[in-house]
């Protein structure tokens, strides 16, 4: 039973930082792809990074590239989401999630078979 647990959510002005995890269990990870979505109140949840668990290869969603970054430590099977430079819109519900299809990086979120629970950022002007 894979399961995936967000950490590191909160509140911050524009213009600052916060980075999330999300420790992951359950199995070995290798071919897997791990991803980070948000969600803001009343819009679709949507794709933010992705990173290949093997090789370390990444994606982002242009709104956030330059800004976050996407990393993983294969010794503690967590992956995290470094975010810089944050503004008002990046405000929502911040997801990790899992997918084992080794496909490659999509950006789908039907794509994920894995979800973590959630965490809040929410980043005032």
């Amino acid at each position: 039973q894979v399961q995936l647990v967000e950490s590191g959510g909160g509140g911050v002005q524009a213009g600052g930082s916060l980075r999330l995890a999300c420790a992951a269990s359950g199995r070995t990870f290798s071919g897997y792809v791990m991803g980070w979505f948000r969600q803001a109140p009343g819009k679709a949840r949507e794709f933010v990074a992705a990173l290949k668990w093997s090789g370390g290869r990444t994606s982002y969603a242009d709104s956030v590239k330059g800004r976050f970054t996407i990393s993983r430590d294969t010794t503690k099977n967590t992956v995290y989401l470094q975010m810089n430079s944050l503004k008002p819109e990046d405000t929502a519900v911040y997801y990790c999630a899992a997918d084992s299809s080794d496909w490659g990086i999509q950006r789908q979120r039907y794509e994920y078979d894995y979800w973590g629970q959630g965490t809040q950022v929410t980043v005032s002007s």
